[in-house]
């Protein structure tokens, strides 16, 4: 298993330095008795409550890559203070992180309350995720029923699973002129395929509406004045 060591003081004062160094020493003897191949090693002087920190990025990062499968840590306090810190374990265990504590003496154990809260915390994203794949059904659904014909207006359908990263201006506008709502058009496009979100379509649509009140003005090729 291949992992990364996360060590953390709250200031830049030279005894917490040397806390530091007695981390990393601590969690590398650990990591040789646990059998974790160490890949890297990130040491930050930083407060617990704030999410800003390169190092935890890197930590994230090097997660969602998948170059990594655990993470091994003095105690939970490294990771974070308060919401701060159920916020961080939360994300690493959405990405199927193994958080290990060398106080636990294994994988991390939280309080009863903590792991209540982060165990509502995921039932709340389950919800939304149920609801966002509702709303782009609804979305699709009223499209339909407004007369928009998907099979006549979306080009390059049949292409597999593979998510369109290109926005179609055209049918951006032929959605919003069956009176769909901005986030209506984004959760229709998203369920034919199209990796678009409700900020990229009111900005699109926009850039058409201003685009199309370019071309009107005296003087614009084509433009005939009475």
């Amino acid at each position: 298993m291949k992992g990364i060591l996360y060590a953390r003081v709250s200031t830049r004062r030279m005894e917490q330095e040397s806390s530091l160094d007695r981390q990393v020493e601590a969690l590398t003897a650990w990591a040789r008795r646990l059998g974790v191949e160490v890949v890297e090693t990130i040491t930050e002087q930083h407060s617990g409550f704030d999410l800003d920190r390169d190092g935890l990025y890197r930590l994230l990062d090097a997660i969602r890559e998948k170059r990594v499968e655990a993470v091994l840590v003095q105690d939970d306090s490294r990771l974070g203070r308060g919401d701060a810190k159920l916020a961080i374990i939360h994300q690493l265990t959405r990405a199927d992180c193994k958080i290990y504590s060398l106080q636990s003496g294994g994988e991390l154990e939280l309080e009863a309350g903590e792991s209540t809260v982060l165990d509502i915390m995921a039932r709340v994203e389950e919800l939304q995720r149920r609801w966002m794949r509702q709303k782009i059904s609804w979305g699709m659904r009223r499209a339909v029923r407004e007369g928009y014909n998907p099979a006549k207006n979306l080009k390059n359908r049949g292409q597999g699973g593979r998510s369109r990263k290109d926005v179609p201006v055209e049918q951006i506008v032929a959605l919003k002129e069956k009176k769909l709502t901005f986030e209506e058009v984004a959760a229709t496009l998203q369920g034919f395929g199209y990796d678009v979100s409700r900020a990229t379509v009111h900005r699109r649509y926009r850039e058409w509406q201003e685009a199309r009140a370019s071309e009107r003005k005296p003087g614009k090729e084509g433009y005939i004045s009475t």
